[in-house]
């Protein structure tokens, strides 16, 4: 039974001949954003309702997909001159985790880094959403910020138009938009990150 059901597994490309589990939501998704590595594009903000100390509106947004792999992809965000932050989309096995590096001027990991979450269905081939994970949600606890803990994370793409990164949790909003349509030259190398050949 085991046998038959893991055949039957295989030949629905749900497990590769490495063993990896995949479906083809979690792949279409992960591919459609693959296909722009070693492009940057410019975003703006359509909505932040964010009353603290950093806007994102203030500065130019720039998204680099910059270092890809067949499982994972590395995304810097860039905030102006902050180049502190880097998207990590990882296939786990068991779907896509999103993971935020926050690294300090001098390469070292911020105090808050490596938060994120992890797709919990199959979500679309142009959308899928990362509720927080455990691992952030005591993290936010130890940061003295608790009401991250309801964080949930949305990457939407449409190939040839844009690219959505969004941030929802009960009275929090931030979506910014990148236009896919017209790369731009490439933002500085991220933060404790090495240079590119």
């Amino acid at each position: 039974m085991i046998l038959s059901s893991l055949t039957a597994a295989i030949s629905l490309g749900l497990v590769s001949a490495a063993g990896t589990v995949s479906i083809p939501t979690h792949d279409a998704f992960f591919d459609n954003i693959r296909q722009y590595c070693g492009q940057a594009f410019e975003g703006r903000v359509v909505e932040d309702n964010f009353t603290g100390i950093e806007t994102f509106k203030e500065n130019r947004l720039v998204m680099h997909v910059r270092e890809c792999s067949e499982n994972q992809l590395h995304i810097p965000f860039h905030i102006g001159d902050n180049h502190s932050r880097t998207w990590i989309l990882t296939k786990t096995g068991a779907g896509i985790s999103l993971k935020h590096d926050h690294r300090m001027p001098n390469g070292e990991p911020d105090d808050g880094t490596m938060y994120g979450g992890h797709t919990v269905d199959a979500g679309w081939e142009f959308a899928q959403s990362f509720p927080a994970d455990q691992y952030s949600k005591e993290d936010f606890i130890r940061r003295k910020i608790p009401q991250s803990i309801w964080n949930t994370w949305h990457m939407y793409i449409y190939p040839g138009e844009f690219f959505s990164y969004r941030l929802t949790r009960e009275g929090r909003e931030l979506r910014v938009d990148f236009d896919l349509s017209n790369p731009v030259d490439l933002p500085p190398t991220p933060w404790g990150y090495e240079d590119i050949d």
